[in-house]
């Protein structure tokens, strides 16, 4: 009953959220963010054009079998997607399920012809997927086209140098909160190539559930762009004890690693990332990560996606929030940060699982609007 009290009331507050002029989507991002997610396919339906910008009463047309004559990527994709069976639902009828296949393509074709600087990549197709299973081809179309120009850019690169780039945000992360995880996995020189395919799916092709998938897809649509890094980084320190217990070598680590567990605590994994996130945000660890195209990559652009919105400010009921979270757990011992000798360590960790949880807030602080940056065209 109070799961339902409370479903009912999330359910009222986004639908308040969407029917408010201007559309509120900084409450959106919230309720997007905090537990449960947006809740059924119907709600994002509705919320993920808002998060993305995307103006429903001007969709583009269905997009034309004529796009795979003479396509250098068509055949990839058909290869790819051919071997997608497993992405969608089991028992759907095989009729159907070929349908939405050829769907697929003509999508994915059709934001590449669209955005020629676009490079496809594997992988690219069970993002997509997730979006044709929930709303629809043509709503689909537009969601995917917006979202490979903003925060898939750099996996669309014609090299995979800013791929590279994000993934070594992963050990930074890892380092400041767990040094002993840290050091082990270097010693073991496992790398972060376990983590590839979380990343560029935004683990749509690592989870079998897809509940899970769209509960992440409602999570990392909301944040900034180097969320799912994140994200992969507190799956990495939950599993502290099983990589500390692996034999230190890197087939071991890789293995052990890549087999992603599918019964994680997924919300409170969630408000850890965006814990992480407000405490260790990008900038702090872009000197660890940085290589040299760091200044081509969606991360270090961001900055400019927040200047757009300079006149917009934070929430101050999530700062107040913030504020007392911190005074109050200041005072004990963190059990997420681990202070390394001679290096100064932040100690102030939020809560793990605060159904709002700090995540809001940097969604708040740094991601409040996409539209009037979507028109800046910052990326190539």
């Amino acid at each position: 009953a109070d799961f339902d009290s409370k479903k009912k009331r999330k359910v009222a507050e986004i639908e308040q959220a969407l029917q408010s002029d201007p559309i509120d989507v900084a409450a959106l991002r919230r309720m997007a963010i905090s537990e449960g997610g947006l809740l059924t396919d119907e709600i994002r339906c509705k919320v993920w054009p808002k998060l993305l910008s995307v103006d429903t009463d001007d969709l583009p047309p269905l997009p034309g079998k004529e796009l795979r004559e003479n396509n250098k990527d068509y055949q990839q994709v058909l290869l790819d997607v051919r071997r997608s069976l497993r992405r969608f639902p089991p028992g759907m009828p095989d009729d159907q399920r070929e349908g939405l296949q050829e769907e697929l393509i003509d999508i994915i074709l059709h934001v590449l012809k669209r955005n020629p600087q676009l490079h496809y990549y594997q992988g690219y197709h069970d993002i997509v997927v997730t979006f044709l299973l929930v709303v629809g081809d043509r709503l689909a179309t537009a969601l995917v086209e917006k979202l490979s120009t903003h925060h898939l850019r750099d996996f669309m690169d014609p090299t995979m140098d800013n791929t590279k780039h994000i993934l070594n945000y992963l050990m930074p992360i890892i380092d400041q909160v767990n040094p002993e995880v840290h050091d082990f996995m270097q010693s073991a020189e496992v790398g972060t190539i376990f983590a590839l395919s979380w990343l560029i799916t935004w683990f749509g092709h690592v989870l079998s559930d897809f509940r899970h998938v769209v509960r992440l897809y409602d999570f990392f649509l909301a944040c900034h762009p180097l969320m799912p890094i994140y994200f992969a980084a507190v799956i990495v320190l939950y599993r502290e004890r099983e990589v500390l217990d692996c034999e230190c070598d890197m087939a071991s680590v890789h293995h052990l690693l890549s087999q992603i567990p599918q019964d994680l605590p997924y919300e409170t994994l969630i408000s850890r990332a965006g814990d992480l996130f407000v405490q260790f945000p990008p900038s702090e660890l872009a000197r660890e990560a940085a290589q040299q195209q760091a200044e081509r990559t969606a991360a270090s652009t961001f900055k400019d996606f927040e200047l757009a919105s300079v006149q917009q400010r934070p929430d101050t009921v999530l700062r107040q929030r913030f504020r007392e979270r911190l005074r109050g757990e200041e005072r004990t011992k963190s059990i997420l940060t681990k202070p390394r000798t001679n290096r100064f360590v932040k100690l102030a960790v939020m809560g793990l699982t605060v159904a709002l949880g700090a995540a809001a807030l940097a969604v708040v602080k740094s991601a409040l609007e996409w539209a009037p940056k979507f028109e800046l065209q910052i990326f190539p």
